[in-house]
């Protein structure tokens, strides 16, 4: 039975979502323009791998919004929250260098993508509260 999802819990999560993608497409061009630049940053991960983590990341935010205005409320909200969770990767950088070891405009994008993360992860945590509250009367 398809789970309906009331429009105005679709829409709170629109302006968060689209922020959290920008956020993170922000991130992925700096880092992927400024690879060399990241320190510690794995030899391996080349400017096509971040560009593709990024689709691939922005595509589970996508898959969760279309799951949503079709109807399917939880998976959508699963799917947006997993793309959030994505989103709060970025503080991995720290685990290869330090802060003060990136630069200025290194550590905006990171901590602009963060807290869009944490603002969409934020507006799923009451979307599924208000949703599952809405079920239980």
């Amino acid at each position: 039975m398809i789970e309906q999802t009331p429009a105005s819990h679709r829409d709170a999560l629109t302006l968060p979502l689209i922020a959290c993608g920008a956020a993170s497409l922000i991130h992925h061009v700096h880092n992927a323009i400024y690879l060399a630049d990241y320190p510690g940053m794995p030899a391996w991960i080349t400017p096509v791998f971040v560009y593709a983590a990024w689709l691939g990341a922005a595509s589970l935010g996508i898959v969760g919004y279309l799951l949503r205005r079709r109807g399917f409320g939880l998976p959508g909200l699963i799917a947006c929250a997993a793309y959030a969770c994505y989103g709060l990767d970025g503080l991995a950088h720290y685990r290869l260098a330090p802060v003060s070891r990136h630069t200025l405009a290194m550590n905006l994008t990171i901590w602009l993508e963060v807290g869009a993360a944490l603002a969409l992860l934020t507006a799923v945590a009451r979307t599924g509260m208000r949703e599952f509250a809405s079920r239980r009367r």
